[in-house]
């Protein structure tokens, strides 16, 4: 679950502040605004139920001081930025003193509570290959996680120190290289002109270290929170629970469930689960009738002995325990078959019916692609292009517990009793004397 900024209702209010003001000959132009969420806030997230882990992100961007960062190809930045004419926040030649002179930054920094649950390193994307990752007892601390290139390249290893400075040249800030990771991102096109986006040139640090780069308005604050649930199936809770937090600002910021490639995944196992639950009630009312039928068959034959048995004063009730007992004899050694064979059994077919479903899960996939958005056929849909790479859950590790056994048994004896039961009233209502009568 991500608590971040609520895009759309931003744009929102700025397109009603804009349209209240439109009355003048100028109008105000929509702009993307950055909204920080107080530290303490996504905390008390935390501590709510469900809630398995979490992690904050502050991004920023920073200049290398004393080191080199790995160049892009078509990146003229560094050339510009030597000129005694330096670049404004948006590109524009600026000689005003009256505001920070900015020079395009050549560092990615990523502040995060914890590295190891980043979303790259949680992708497998970065891995680190040694030192140790950032975790929440950094926090505060001036560390910092480099990449193998950048750091062969400049002859670093873990311990040494280097200095980032913010974009404006005004803050700088010396860490201790705790950890050196190793990525394997290609990166955007857009890297080859912008050495920040390089991924060789993204540092992590803990979250404060990227707050200091930004400024005293940044102090603890972070942009973005994830948290981690202990089970999907729990989203919704955590969610409404969430809701009841007041030091969350819910006008602004807003909670997204990413949990497509979930749905994806688990969507063959439900599948197979309602068609499990299925059979059981089929089985059930199939194997009453049909034992019951048995019953009635074997019952029908003993019509004499149960004569003589009623006619001597033994009771009624005692000979339907006694078929009862008969019944529960062989269920018995039964439940003791299944309780040998059903883990293998349902494993086995179990294993099949997930092949079936994903199998049908794919054609649904595939033609869902072909159609694209609105079934037009001009490309592929953009829920599917969310989970097109997601590996499919091909095998399952099925486990039959001892409650399993014990519903399984309770299933059992009620089929038994039901099966008994009632045939046994359709015969035993007669007197002993019509019994015999008949049997003669």
């Amino acid at each position: 679950m991500t608590l971040s900024v609520d895009r759309e209702k931003q744009m929102e209010a700025q397109q009603k502040e804009s349209s209240s003001s439109s009355n003048g000959s100028t109008t105000q132009r929509r702009m993307f605004e950055s909204t920080p969420i107080a530290v303490s806030a996504t905390e008390k997230l935390a501590k709510l139920d469900h809630v398995a882990g979490y992690n904050l992100y502050s991004n920023t961007q920073a200049l290398a001081s004393g080191f080199d960062p790995i160049k892009s190809s078509n990146d003229t930045s560094q050339d510009s930025s030597s000129s005694t004419t330096q670049q404004g926040p948006r590109g524009e030649n600026s000689n005003d003193t009256n505001r920070p002179q900015m020079v395009q930054a050549d560092l990615s920094v990523s502040g995060v509570l914890d590295s190891a649950t980043a979303t790259k390193f949680k992708a497998g994307t970065d891995k680190l290959v040694s030192g140790k990752a950032i975790t929440a007892s950094d926090v505060g601390k001036n560390v910092v996680m480099i990449e193998k290139t950048l750091a062969e390249e400049n002859d670093l290893k873990v311990g040494d120190k280097i200095k980032i400075q913010s974009s404006d040249e005004a803050t700088t800030v010396e860490l201790t290289i705790q950890g050196i990771y190793e990525t394997n991102d290609s990166g955007s096109d857009a890297a080859t002109n912008f050495s920040f986006l390089n991924p060789y040139n993204t540092i992590y640090v803990p979250y404060t270290v990227a707050n200091t780069i930004k400024g005293s308005d940044s102090k603890d604050t972070v942009d973005s929170a994830i948290y981690f649930m202990d089970d999907a199936a729990n989203i919704s809770a955590f969610e409404k629970e969430a809701k009841q937090v007041s030091a969350v600002d819910w006008d602004t910021f807003k909670l997204d469930a990413n949990d497509a490639v979930y749905q994806q995944m688990i969507g063959p196992i439900d599948n197979v689960a309602s068609f499990s639950k299925n059979v059981v009630y089929i089985v059930s009312i199939a194997g009453a009738l049909i034992l019951g039928l048995l019953v009635m068959m074997q019952i029908r034959e003993r019509k004499y002995e149960m004569g003589v048995l009623l006619a001597i004063g033994e009771k009624r009730s005692k000979l339907v325990g006694q078929f009862l007992v008969e019944i529960l004899v062989v269920a018995v050694l039964s439940f003791g078959i299944a309780a040998v064979s059903s883990h293998y059994v349902a494993q086995v077919v179990g294993n099949q019916l997930l092949t079936q479903q994903n199998a049908t899960a794919s054609e649904n996939t595939s033609s869902s692609n072909q159609r694209g958005p609105g079934g037009n056929g001009r490309g592929p849909g953009f829920g599917a292009s969310l989970t097109a790479n997601t590996s499919e859950i091909k095998s399952l590790d099925i486990q039959v517990s001892l409650e399993d056994m014990l519903k399984m048994g309770g299933i059992g004896v009620g089929i038994a009793f039901i099966s008994v039961l009632l045939p046994s009233i359709l015969v035993l209502r007669m007197n002993p004397k019509t019994i015999l009568t008949k049997q003669e």
